[in-house]
């Protein structure tokens, strides 16, 4: 439920209460025998079930309800197999909400997790591995050197991020139906990272099958996110490499700087934009080069590289945006793990077909044009015409944090404007993206422990779309130092402004225009 007023709660329980109306009081199938009845449901199509079992409630899986999981595969182009579960959770907890969840990285597996998350809130759910298995697949981690098969499949990269969840809902959907006799009321789905890319492209390619879609630290310009992880890693080589020590620095002298600009002290930074900080001003002296408490020319052309973004060698054109201030402490993966992980294997197995291929020949004009003609078209999903979702009433709702450990900051607010100005004006109607203070990837910051990292997104999304009630306000939840959190966050381009109280509280701020 949403809590920023007391209306909000009510209005969230009247549609948790009228979704639960809906439902039978008793389930038309028996968990024990679902296998047999769907397997002949599906027979002579794609969907083979391979198994059911009746969870007990509180097992050691982490449920608190009793659920009926579902193991199946759905088969695909070119002899290809997405592997899917779902979770059916008893009927007295039964919502009449579908929830399907994403994956994160190089996905080949299905995130239990989350769905687990899901089914605690009374959803059913379901997840798949993405259409390739990570144990094919360097156990779902790139690596510089390294074949990754999936890579080498155009079907099974469109499935990846395109495709994946859009093939696995419809036979979620009618497994659901079939198990509570009736049809599932509203679908909903919940992803971050690659995740939130795949959500960008149910919104994209399949705008017909979601309510409500939450993309988190959307990678949806995947191809590009590469590059900025190469362009990171190529300019913090060497003498340029910042240490974690000196990344600790950098962003505590940012905070000393800007804390206070939102009006609140509180070691974070509300809005990192309206900070105006002057790098120079942590070179090092000559006496002072071997300092981690300042920057070496090496060092300051580098985070100045970073805060700029990659560039066209071409004409200069940005490529994709660089990092704000106030994110520096989480930049070390940025000086090479991230570039290993992601950026070289998919120009080495996608781009080029060369395992040998050495990224430091990666030329920023003209093979930017191979990425985007070899990678981007399968991988990316930054449409502007999202006219499809827009006009049968679907809600996108987008969280990035300031201090995401991988994506720029400033990539969902350059989205956002892009899709306004391709739709002429607002679209806060179905679009909205909440910017998270101190926020990290998918969740907290470790350099910002004031920011609670649990976003009550599906909250917010079930008031907007069965309610009508567009979010004022995400509420961000968590703990520090023992003690309960709270803050708002608020949708693009407002802040929170503190209107007193307690600053841990989320009732203490409004939010508004800046």
């Amino acid at each position: 439920m949403k809590f920023s007023s007391n209306a909000s709660v009510w209005a969230s329980v009247l549609l948790f209460s009228d979704a639960q109306s809906s439902v039978l009081p008793k389930l038309t199938q028996n968990c024990s025998t679902l296998t047999e009845s769907l397997a002949q449901s599906f027979a002579g199509k794609k969907v083979t079930i391979i198994n059911t079992a009746l969870i007990p409630a509180n097992s050691t899986s982490g449920n608190e309800y009793e659920y009926c999981q579902v193991i199946g595969k759905v088969a695909y182009t070119s002899n290809n197999t997405l592997n899917f579960n779902v979770y059916l959770p008893d009927a007295t907890a039964y919502t009449g909400r579908f929830m399907a969840v994403g994956n994160g990285g190089m996905a080949g597996t299905i995130d239990t997790r989350n769905m687990m998350l899901q089914l605690n809130k009374g959803f059913a759910v379901a997840g798949g591995d993405s259409g390739h298995l990570a144990a094919l697949n360097n156990n779902g981690s790139g690596s510089p050197g390294v074949y990754l098969a999936y890579m080498h499949d155009l079907n099974q990269v469109e499935a990846w991020i395109h495709n994946a969840i859009s093939t696995f809902t419809e036979p979620a959907k009618s497994i659901i139906e079939q198990y509570y006799g009736t049809p599932v009321r509203y679908s909903y789905y919940d992803g971050c990272s690659t995740g939130g890319a795949q959500g960008f492209a149910l919104a994209q390619f399949h705008p017909e099958l979601f309510d409500g879609i939450y993309a988190g630290s959307p990678g949806n310009w995947y191809s590009h996110l590469a590059l900025s992880f190469l362009w990171n890693a190529v300019k913090t080589q060497g003498a340029a490499n910042i240490p974690q020590t000196t990344l600790d620095f950098m962003t505590a002298a940012v905070l000393e700087e800007c804390d206070t600009l939102d009006g609140v002290k509180d070691n974070m930074l509300e809005n990192p934009l309206q900070c105006k900080f002057e790098i120079n001003t942590l070179a090092c002296s000559s006496s002072s080069t071997n300092s981690s408490n300042c920057l070496t020319l090496a060092q300051l052309e580098a985070v100045k590289a970073i805060y700029a973004g990659p560039t066209s060698s071409l004409d200069g054109s940005e490529l994709y945006p660089g990092f704000s201030v106030g994110s520096e402490a989480s930049w070390l993966s940025q000086e090479g793990p991230l570039a290993n992980a992601f950026s070289i294997p998919i120009l080495q197995n996608m781009v080029f077909d060369d395992l040998s291929y050495d990224f430091l020949d990666f030329n920023w004009g003209s093979d930017v044009v191979a990425v985007d003609e070899n990678a981007g078209r399968y991988i990316d999903e930054i449409s502007t015409d999202l006219s499809l979702f827009r006009n049968r009433g679907g809600k996108l709702l987008v969280t990035q944090g300031w201090a995401d450990t991988y994506t720029a900051a400033i990539w969902p607010i350059q989205h956002l404007q892009d899709l306004e100005t391709f739709f002429g004006g607002d679209i806060s109607d179905f679009f909205n993206v909440f910017m998270v203070p101190g926020g990290g990837h998918c969740g907290p910051a470790f350099n910002y422990p004031a920011s609670p990292g649990t976003y009550h997104i599906a909250d917010a999304l079930i008031s907007w779309v069965e309610g009508g009630e567009k979010p004022a306000s995400v509420l961000s939840t968590g703990t520090m130092n023992g003690r309960g959190i709270s803050r708002k966050l608020c949708p693009w381009p407002q802040t929170a402004t503190y209107i007193g109280g307690d600053i841990n509280v989320a009732s203490s701020y409004f939010c508004e225009s800046s």
